[in-house]
């Protein structure tokens, strides 16, 4: 049974803008529960799943390729060659361009990096940001620092960025993120709130942000989703997923 309000599916209007659902999950690099984690992802119903700690190693571009056709999806970009970020869509995505950054290494720290793309549904052009902060609190303001000039660079009408945090809302890099960009979970709460951890979640440090112009229609953990089963949430991976329906107006 839904426990939710409903939450818009995809769609296309008639002049062009589009609904769609785009999903943020860290999947701990597959070391789970592969066939729950896509069953969440499935029940979901997203057009773009921007992932985080993807497969990075021995045969990485096959893990995610298989786990994208679990999921009724293709990837689009990251991976190993992003330090991590992935982004998969389904094909209603119309791909323009794809990047894979690499951000500058620390030593002694974890490589980093952004898995990104431009592209359109229907009339709606719109570039994507996965990102995976660092465990490093000056590292991490410095990388969200990035991610925002990323953005910027993309030279886009529209953006929509998400990934996991490290830092919950109130931290500076949060803050600087949301300062900029629109926290959609607080824009339209829906759903659950704490990401964190899986199976006894009490704080949020995944979300999902967009750029001004982007109509947020509900944005939330889809616990009590249709389909989402909560020992599938709980197996899946070590993080919940945060899903966001999203109105795009059609290309200026």
């Amino acid at each position: 049974m839904d426990l939710l309000p409903a939450l818009p599916k995809s769609l296309t209007e008639p002049d062009g803008s589009a609904v769609i659902r785009v999903l943020g999950y860290n999947i701990r690099s597959l070391r789970d529960d592969e066939e729950a984690l896509a069953r969440v992802i499935r029940a979901c119903a997203p057009d773009v799943v921007f992932v985080q700690e993807a497969p990075r190693f021995f045969r990485w571009r096959k893990h995610a390729a298989r786990l994208a056709a679990k999921c009724d999806l293709v990837v689009l970009s990251g991976g190993a060659t992003a330090a991590g970020p992935l982004l998969l869509c389904s094909l209603r995505a119309s791909v323009e361009r794809t990047e894979d950054v690499l951000l500058p290494l620390t030593p002694g720290l974890h490589r980093r990096g952004f898995a990104t793309a431009v592209v359109r549904f229907g009339a709606a052009r719109v570039g994507l940001v996965s990102a995976h902060l660092s465990l490093d609190r000056a590292e991490r303001l410095e990388q969200a620092q990035l991610l925002l000039d990323r953005v910027t660079a993309m030279d886009v009408p529209y953006a929509i960025a998400a990934g996991d945090l490290n830092e919950a809302p109130g931290g500076p890099a949060y803050g600087r993120l949301a300062t900029a960009l629109r926290d959609c979970r607080t824009v339209a709460p829906w759903g659950g709130e704490h990401t964190f951890p899986a199976r006894a979640a009490d704080r949020r440090i995944d979300a999902v942000f967009a750029t001004a112009g982007v109509d947020v229609l509900g944005c939330g953990v889809p616990v009590g989703l249709a389909g989402v089963e909560a020992a599938d949430l709980a197996a899946a991976t070590d993080h919940l997923p945060v899903l966001a329906a999203l109105r795009l107006p059609a290309a200026p």
